[in-house]
């Protein structure tokens, strides 16, 4: 029996996927649910795992392809003795566009119907029958293709469609592309939403040439972080706090459990639980820093999703964990641990890393003592641990006297969107999560 494998529907937001590796060939005999392909979708890249037992009889859609959702990208045969292997590529990217076949097939009526003349380039340069309040139909393979070529929204708005009521066939947005190599509409450079902009490699091999430099291509996820990372900056007017915490409580109660714990849940006790912990009972008493912004509005959130920075092979990820309010040190602790292990072995999904209303990034585990991190957006302030170093302080008694100890210190930044935190909110925040840390109620811990 033949059994169709699709594009899977990673997460509510997600419509499209792009095909980053195929793990099996056609031929390959496949177990059920063992990974056969990699893919990117806008959130995250995961492995694919095979739908059903038996021999990979076709691949449709070829690596470096986008797809809608639900698209037929590879044939799996039950019975491998009825197996018929084709390892032509039936998808061949279009050598201008890198469009599929599948997407081809999505061609709507109108492009089908549309009529035989070709504009010449003056008149799709013109952009004659755009109309004039610019709020323009295209379907969805036309951008499609315009994302991947990196025509903005703009230059396509400029584009003479042959089709009907002057839309903007497939062929007129191929054949533009074509002649955009010698002459180019003359608008703003090519841009991502976020300013993160398409360049030429062949202009960048001529000014940086080989063997002196390498040029490597951004991955979809690093595309991504990019964009998001500048238009934070851009949204945000980030102010920052940065305060000393005493973290002699916790890495001595550590040392002292760390070997039960790790018996007891087969997993090491790291100090981020302490620090989420601590975090998620300071954002209930400041409920403002757990909310986002919409327009002139602040959006209070009954619910706490804490996201969590982690270096993942592909780049930083940030995994969610949902409803962290209701959560005691050891759910936190175990929550924690499943997110990292499977964001590090690319088992998410893209609902994973999603509606989060607070961050904490860790650079302390590479040894940065300070950081300033970015606000992950929409939430208006993200927390930075530095590295836990000890360092002579002064203290002082029950009587008032003061000495010198040698204390466990850690530097903790809280960045902040001024526009609804102002200072006192900010630094008050702050000191809240350093005096649960300092003050760390360990009879609750485990």
């Amino acid at each position: 029996m033949q059994v169709e494998v699709v594009m899977p529907k990673m997460g509510e937001s997600i419509q499209e996927g792009k095909i980053l590796r195929w793990l099996k060939k056609p031929g390959d005999t496949i177990g059920k649910d063992e990974t056969i392909l990699e893919i990117s979708t806008d959130k995250v890249d995961s492995e694919i795992p095979s739908p059903s037992a038996g021999v990979l009889t076709k691949i449709i859609v070829p690596e470096g392809d986008t797809v809608d959702v639900g698209t037929v990208i590879a044939m799996i045969e039950t019975d491998a003795a009825s197996a018929k292997i084709d390892v032509s590529q039936t998808a061949s990217p279009h050598p201008t566009s890198q469009i599929s076949k599948q997407e081809v097939g999505a061609t709507t009526i109108q492009e089908k119907t549309a009529v035989s003349k070709k504009p010449s380039f003056a008149e799709i340069v013109s952009g004659t029958v755009r109309p004039r309040n610019g709020n323009r139909f295209y379907s969805p393979l036309v951008r499609s293709i315009a994302k991947k070529e990196g025509v903005a929204l703009e230059e396509l708005d400029q584009l003479a469609g042959s089709g009907m009521s002057g839309r903007v066939t497939k062929n007129d947005i191929l054949d533009y592309l074509t002649k955009r190599t010698l002459r180019p509409i003359s608008v703003s450079p090519v841009r991502h939403e976020a300013g993160i902009h398409r360049i030429d490699i062949q202009s960048l091999q001529k000014k940086y040439p080989a063997p002196l430099y390498e040029i490597v291509q951004m991955d979809n996820v690093q595309i991504k972080m990019a964009e998001h990372m500048v238009k934070s900056v851009q949204t945000s007017p980030h102010v920052q706090a940065i305060s000393e915490c005493d973290v002699s409580g916790i890495v001595n109660f550590r040392a002292m459990h760390a070997e039960r714990f790790e018996k007891q849940e087969g997993y090491k006790l790291t100090f981020t639980p302490f620090f989420i912990d601590a975090t998620i009972r300071a954002l209930k008493e400041f409920p403002v820093v757990n909310s986002s912004i919409e327009g002139d509005k602040i959006i209070y959130k009954k619910f706490i999703n804490f996201g969590m920075a982690v270096a993942a092979p592909t780049g930083l990820i940030v995994p969610v964990m949902r409803n962290a309010e209701a959560k005691n040190f050891l759910d936190i602790a175990r929550a924690i641990n499943d997110l990292a292990v499977r964001t590090r072995n690319r088992k998410l999904t893209p609902d994973e890393i999603q509606g989060g209303t607070f961050t904490i990034t860790n650079y302390g585990v590479f040894g940065n003592t300070v950081g300033i991190p970015i606000i992950n957006q929409p939430q208006v302030a993200i927390l930075g641990v530095g590295a836990i170093k000890k360092r002579p302080v002064v203290v002082t008694d029950a009587s008032g006297t003061d000495a010198v100890a040698i204390r466990s210190i850690a530097y903790l930044t809280l960045s902040f969107d001024h526009r609804i935190i102002d200072g006192a909110i900010g630094g008050q925040f702050l000191a809240k999560v350093i005096s649960n840390i300092e003050q760390f109620d360990f009879k609750k811990a485990f």
